[in-house]
Order: structure tokens, then C-alpha cells, then sequence
């Protein structure tokens, strides 16, 4: 089926009880064992089911089929929310000592978590330009464990080369992790080489700004035995689960072991898991994603035509906009939308882009993205504002710099706001 088809049905056809239709909301802690043996038996892995929540419950596990199912990976992992996500993302493969090395165009929260917090964990970030795809390979050493990068970069939205660098870390054993939060629907990373899939699913996937969530999309489709020395979190015994080796384990189960791992050690230990009710929320949200993707890039497409006209913006920032080989990248990676974010930096810098915030009727506020509702927000004082001015730079973040998220309202209204708190910020 085409991924439109699957949101609606992957992963779930009725309840067995009931008959139900909807995803029921399985809103429990535990889950009856049927005897002894059942029970010895899910726990030593030789078959799949329900323990706890906090591990899996079946809300959340329709939502990891169907996610799984779009994206043509072979089993996904809900969390929390998208930080747990990128976290644990990390954490399953690199421990004190390891490394990773991440695109600069990335989301402030992903550059703090990585600069710092990972960081005290003994797990270092290197930092490199994706316009040169082989500063991944320059930046690895034999402790890499992944390289990380956004799909459509918020805020920088300048679109990354994932078939280039994943064909680089293949032959090293290095996998590439894609955080594909802003272009779901639009680019399905596996499909260009990408080995892990991350989502903020609070965002789009969600896309009514009701629920904090995330996945972990294992695309099935990397070799980590043949590359032990390199991935010895999947290929050596693991103490805290009598020994297992992850990449033999997880082989009667499918090519999931580092899906498995993330669930049963990681989700397990560290508890950042999605409530049910959540999932089902999320759930609701994807039935219409097709069509609201296809909403946002047509509207935001519009606005940053328009904006790129007005004689009080410097700069609009959006892949429409983009030349020479980034031009290339967006009519290759894009063909079916350029996504629903868009920014733009005013000629009066930052004090102009405050006053175009607070003289903003239509639009909210906030600090999210992806929502029904257009929102916008000043990143170099609210999202990105724990960066210094250089990393801020780096991420594309000047001091004028404004982000749009565009909503599912009429476009003519979203244009009428913009214009009068454009005349206001000059």
C-alpha cells in the first residue's frame, strides 16, 4: 500500500473483542500473564507481548506498526516525546567514550542535548557542515558509533544530502540517523540509505499541538554483526540482559535488535515511555497527515513567494529559496512538497523581528511547530537561545531570524496578519 493508504490502516483493522474500528485506549499499567511459562517466556524474549506499560502496551504498539509501516521500516519504538527520541537514539549505541558526529543544521534542543548533556555522559558530538558530506568521514575515528542529521533542519531548512552521506557510512559500519520530524510524508529516509528514523511526533505527525511524543523508526536495513568491532553495543554480551547479544538474539524475531535493545534495556531502565492515551492521540493525528502535509507546503510555498517580495525582509529562508547545490538537494529530496516551515530575517534585525512577534494577531506564539494553527516564534531568544552567538550562527540562527510554522488556515487570512505586523516591525 502507498504511504497515504497505510496511515489510515497500518497497524490496525479492528479489536478481536469487540470489533472495534478505532484504536481502543488501553489505559492500564500491567497486563495478565495466561500462566507461568507465559510469563518466563515473555520476559526471556522468546516471544513478544505485554508486560507493562512502561515497555509497551497496545496503543502504543498500533502506533509503532503504523509508523513502521509508512516509513518501510521493519519496527518502530514510541516515546515520551521527541527528545526522548533523539536520546535514546544516541544512548543505544554509544556509550562513555563513543562518539557521534551531527550535522550543525539542527533544532536547539538536539544541540543542547548533544553539546551538553550527552556530553556529561561521556558521550562526545562532533559538529560538521553538511554541505561536504565527507566531513562525516573526517570527523569519525574508530569510536563513531552514528552520524546524525535532520532531514529539513529547523530552523536552517536547508535540506540535507542523506543518500550521499549514508552511502559514506555504510561501508565504515556507521549508521546514519535522520530526524525526519519536519518532512513526514515528504522523504522517506530509508529509502535513501538512512538506517534510523527519529520523530518529534508532537509535531506533524500528531498536528493539533495535543500531545508530547516521539519514535524510533529501525529501518531493518543495517548489518550491525557485520560490523562488531564498530557497533560492540549490539554485538557483545549485554550484563543487563543475562548476556544477550542483541544482533544473535533478536534474529528469530526479525531484523530488529536494535529496536529490541532501545525497548528492553533502554525504555526499560530509563522509563521515558508514551502514555496510552497519548498514542492514541498521535494515532488520530496521522489519519489525516496526507492531507494536511499537502495543506501546509502549498500555503507556506505561497507565504515565502510573498514574503520574498516585501521590501521589509532581508532574507526569506525556505527550500523554495535555495540555490545552486542546495537548490539540487530540495528538487531531489522535495518533489512532492517543501514542508511547512519557513523563516525570514527583517532589515531592522532584532529589534524589528520583536516587534513583528507582538504585533502578530493570527499567528500564535509558541515555541512548537507543526500544528494545525500557524505559530511563530524569535528562535535566538526562546528556542535556540541556550547556544552561544557562533552555534547559533551555525544552526541558522541570525539575531532577525523569524520562523513560521504554517497552519491549515486560508492563506489570504495568514497574509492579512503578516502585512499589518510587517507595517509595524518597520
Amino acid at each position: 500500500m502507498h504511504p497515504e493508504t497505510m496511515a489510515v490502516h497500518a497497524g490496525w483493522r479492528r479489536d478481536a473483542s469487540t470489533g472495534a474500528v478505532a484504536v481502543p485506549i488501553y489505559q492500564t499499567t500491567a497486563f495478565q500473564f495466561d500462566s507461568s511459562d507465559h510469563a518466563a517466556n515473555l520476559f526471556a524474549l522468546k516471544e513478544l507481548g505485554n508486560i507493562y506499560t512502561r515497555i509497551m502496551n497496545p496503543t502504543a504498539d498500533a502506533l509503532e506498526k503504523r509508523v513502521a509501516a509508512m516509513e518501510g521500516g521493519a519496527a518502530a519504538l514510541a516515546l515520551a516525546s521527541g527528545q526522548a527520541a533523539s536520546a535514546l537514539s544516541i544512548q543505544n549505541l554509544a556509550k562513555m567514550g563513543d562518539n557521534i558526529v551531527s550535522s550543525t543544521d539542527l533544532y536547539g534542543g538536539t544541540w543542547n542535548l548533544f553539546a551538553n548533556t550527552l556530553k556529561d555522559q561521556g558521550v562526545e558530538v562532533r559538529f560538521v557542515d553538511p554541505a561536504d558530506p565527507q566531513a562525516f568521514v573526517r570527523a569519525s575515528d574508530d569510536r563513531t558509533r552514528a552520524w546524525y542529521a535532520e532531514t529539513l533542519p529547523n530552523p536552517k531548512l536547508r535540506v540535507f544530502p542523506i543518500a550521499e552521506v549514508a552511502a559514506l557510512g555504510r561501508p565504515l559500519g556507521i549508521p546514519l540517523i535522520m530526524d525526519n520530524t519536519a518532512a513526514p510524508m515528504l522523504v522517506r529516509p530509508f529509502d535513501h540509505g538512512a538506517a534510523i528514523i527519529v520523530y518529534s511526533a508532537t509535531k506533524y505527525l500528531g498536528g493539533h499541538g495535543t500531545a508530547i511524543a516521539g519514535m524510533i523508526v529501525d529501518g531493518g536495513n543495517f548489518d550491525w554483526a557485520a560490523h562488531a568491532t564498530r557497533q560492540p553495543a549490539l554485538n557483545t554480551p549485554d550484563p543487563s540482559y543475562h548476556g544477550a547479544v542483541w544482533s544473535e538474539a533478536a534474529k528469530p524475531l526479525g531484523p530488529i535488535a536494535y529496536i529490541l535493545k532501545a525497548r528492553v534495556t533502554l525504555l526499560r531502565d530509563l522509563g521515558p515511555a508514551i502514555s496510552p492515551f497519548n498514542a492514541f492521540l498521535v494515532l488520530q493525528g496521522i489519519e489525516t497527515l496526507p492531507l494536511r502535509m499537502k495543506r501546509h507546503c502549498e500555503t507556506a510555498l505561497t507565504i515565502a513567494t510573498w514574503l520574498a517580495n516585501r521590501p521589509e525582509v532581508a532574507k526569506v529562508i525556505h527550500p523554495s529559496q535555495a540555490q545552486g547545490a542546495n537548490a539540487e538537494l530540495t528538487t531531489r529530496y522535495l518533489p512532492n512538497g517543501m514542508g511547512g516551515l519557513l523563516g525570514f530575517e527583517l532589515h531592522g534585525g532584532a529589534a524589528a523581528g520583536k516587534r513583528f512577534i507582538d504585533a502578530l494577531q493570527l499567528f500564535y506564539h509558541v515555541a512548537n511547530i507543526g500544528d494545525a494553527r500557524s505559530l511563530a516564534i524569535h528562535p535566538a531568544s526562546t528556542t535556540h537561545s541556550q547556544l552561544d552567538d557562533e552555534d547559533q550562527m551555525k544552526s541558522g540562527v541570525s539575531p532577525g531570524y523569524v520562523r513560521l510554522s504554517i497552519g491549515l488556515e486560508y492563506a489570504d487570512d495568514l497574509l492579512a496578519d503578516l502585512d499589518q505586523a510587517l507595517k509595524a516591525a518597520s
